[in-house]
């Protein structure tokens, strides 16, 4: 009776019986065997394969599971290498560079060996390279050192292809760069044999200034096409140590296409210079040979409107329909009745810099000016201009709902255009872009939200 009695007592306490917690502990048993094996072989971070390496913690007397695979972790190893060879050989550019200006250029002027105009006619834009090298440098370093900062000692969180995109200006330097190439060594040929000092400085610099390593000036001069060259070299070299599914993959790609366009360009601007050198040439698509022609139609806006390259930016380019509504009743029969032409538009927007020292400001400074470069198809080689850029402070830009396919942009005093996109969403962004900037341009339009009254007096007047 007393045994009884004890058992009773147990199973109200426990509430369970033997039977129910053998079973539950060998389920327990069999819970803990299952999460012994999944961290026994739980995938890797980076490509999500498991049967992992074992590590041995020193420290701890245990043994841990590595997070990675073999694979992935050598593909870190050379990601990380990659990354520092490029900044690495980018501070050494610079460093040569420094050369040219320090050893070569200021002795040379300071010395009055040439006048400005023949210094000019060697050393190029030498110049904004440098300033460019410096940003692009700095910007660069600082990313990893707070890369080891924070404790990514893979470098993993380094992003090249942002910042490369980012300094996506230089090249138009390069080219400048490139293309004056062949005019400088020739001068500095002819000088060399025309001048008996300057021939003394060069042989004396390059045989007893030991920061020149040997080097004559003409291998200085090469350095900034050897620069420009070997930058899709290296960018390759990082993509393929990088996974696609890191952040930087796509902008890596990115940076990539748009240098070898640049260098298919340059080669494209020797040729018709009649110069018989060429950069590395690449394997072109048709997504290149796109972008060149953006390149070359970029050049032809940038010089039209006489801006500064750090202080313009290309908003929106590509292919539109235009047309000149030769009076106010097309409104009523549609945009069927007018007569369309492919042309080539881009947007250009000048802004102010926030700051001198630095190459792209984090916030863009105020508008002063917008504009919209209307380019004909290319005929026999070239882009020819239709007109002068219309200035979209003294523009208004409207639509009508009876032709929500198109959108009109009178010029004040002059001349009305009607634009379309193949695309109708296309349209509608071309026209929310165009109508935004003239909004923002000329007091008189802000008073009036950019909207046009009976005040304003057209060739062609709608009805």
């Amino acid at each position: 009776a007393a045994r009884t009695k004890s058992a009773d007592v147990e199973r109200a306490d426990s509430g369970i019986g033997q039977m129910p917690a053998r079973k539950w502990r060998n389920r327990a048993s069999e819970t803990l065997s299952s999460l012994q094996a999944w961290e026994a072989h739980r995938p890797c971070t980076d490509c999500g394969e498991r049967d992992l390496p074992v590590e041995t913690d020193v420290q701890n007397c245990n043994q841990r599971r590595a997070d990675l695979c073999e694979k992935c972790r050598k593909r870190r190893t050379e990601r990380k290498e990659s990354v520092l060879e490029f900044v690495n050989t980018e501070a050494s550019y610079g460093e040569d560079l420094r050369i040219i200006k320090e050893e070569f250029y200021l002795p040379m002027q300071a010395a009055g060996l040439l006048s400005q105009e023949q210094l000019l006619g060697i050393f190029s834009n030498i110049q904004e390279l440098i300033d460019l090298n410096e940003n692009f440098l700095e910007i660069l370093q600082e990313e990893i050192d707070q890369a080891f900062d924070q404790g990514d000692d893979d470098l993993m969180t380094v992003c090249i292809g942002e910042i490369f995109l980012e300094f996506v200006n230089m090249l138009p330097a390069f080219q400048t760069y490139c293309l004056q190439q062949s005019s400088s060594v020739n001068m500095l040929n002819a000088l060399e044999k025309e001048k008996e000092l300057l021939r003394i400085f060069l042989n004396v610099s390059q045989n007893d200034n030991t920061a020149l390593r040997r080097m004559n000036l003409r291998s200085f001069l090469m350095a900034p096409l050897q620069r420009v060259t070997k930058y899709p070299l290296l960018l390759s070299r990082i993509i393929k140590a990088t996974t696609e599914y890191h952040p930087d993959h796509g902008s890596l790609r990115e940076a990539k296409s748009r240098i070898e366009s640049h260098l298919e360009h340059i080669n494209m601007k020797t040729k018709q210079e009649g110069n018989t050198w060429t950069l590395r040439s690449f394997r072109q698509d048709s997504k290149k040979k796109r972008e060149v022609i953006n390149i070359e139609m970029r050049e032809t806006a940038l010089k039209t409107v006489g801006w500064l390259r750090e202080e313009t930016r290309f908003v929106m380019e590509g292919s539109l329909q235009l047309a000149q509504p030769p009076d106010g009743q097309w409104v009523k029969k549609g945009s069927k009745t007018l007569k369309f032409q492919n042309m080539q538009v881009l947007l250009l927007v000048n802004m102010k810099r926030v700051s001198e020292s630095s190459l792209e400001s984090a916030e863009p400074g105020p508008v002063k000016d917008a504009v919209l470069v209307l380019i004909r198809d290319k005929n026999n080689g070239k882009f020819h201009l239709l007109r002068e850029p219309l200035r979209l402070s003294n523009c208004i830009v409207s639509t009508d709902p009876d032709c929500d396919d198109t959108f009109e942009l009178i010029e004040i005093r002059r001349e009305a255009f009607v634009f379309r996109d193949s695309d109708r969403a296309r349209t509608h962004h071309w026209f929310r872009q165009i109508r935004r900037y003239s909004k923002e341009l000329g007091s008189w339009k802000k008073r009036r939200n950019a909207l046009p009254n009976i005040m304003i007096s057209t060739p062609h007047t709608r009805p």
